[in-house]
């Protein structure tokens, strides 16, 4: 081997090298699920489920952050407006076949902890999503919404079935000490069939 082919392996070498570590550099964690984030804005002259805006999709850690951090904070959304984090495939309304049998669990937030705890608690219960924190009950979780409303802000985590009382207590248990809720907070379990027949007037099924 003259000293041109040798520098030319050594090159050669070192490229592969380099391009070995650059693979190793952009290795991204992925999610046991694809997530889909959602964006609703009320328009007076659109159907409910027009106002629903697809934003975009991912199944890794790095390409959540990414989309967390380019995105306004819920804190600073105008009221009528609503973030939804689902699972690819399951739409963020009742009318959902994922989601037509079962319910919500819902914490209110006033206006005074919007600027404080909003992003803080919204953020606590994304990750106990997309890292699949509830035990045995992950496949449980559709989804989760948070609405920005004047009289006061909502959080609800969405479950697939409204009959399955373990799991739906448990995934209340672990959603209630992630967002280390004060002592005067409670959080509220709601089946949608009971929402769809009521409107906003509808008894609770459990409280934490």
């Amino acid at each position: 081997m003259n000293d041109h082919q040798e520098q030319q392996s050594e090159e050669e070498g070192e490229e592969m090298e380099m391009t070995q570590l650059g693979v190793s550099r952009s290795f991204k964690h992925p999610l046991r699920c694809k997530w889909t984030m959602w964006f609703f804005k009320i328009e007076p002259n659109l159907p409910w489920e027009d106002c629903q805006k697809e934003v975009t999709s991912f199944n890794t850690v790095e390409d959540f952050w990414s989309l967390y951090n380019h995105i306004e904070p819920p804190s600073r959304l105008k009221p009528g407006r609503d973030y939804s984090l689902f699972k690819e495939g399951i739409k963020p309304m009742w009318e959902d076949e994922r989601n037509c049998k079962g319910g919500r669990w819902l914490v209110t937030i006033n206006k005074q902890q919007r600027s404080t705890e909003l992003e803080i608690l919204w953020l606590e219960i994304l990750m106990l999503m997309i890292g699949e924190n509830f035990e045995d009950h992950n496949e449980e979780i559709c989804g989760a919404v948070v609405n920005i409303r004047n009289k006061g802000d909502k959080i609800g985590v969405w479950t697939a079935n409204s009959k399955n009382k373990c799991g739906i207590l448990k995934i209340g248990e672990i959603c209630k000490s992630a967002m280390k809720l004060n002592s005067t907070q409670t959080i509220t379990y709601q089946a949608h069939s009971a929402q769809q027949k009521k409107g906003s007037d509808v008894r609770s099924m459990y409280t934490i």
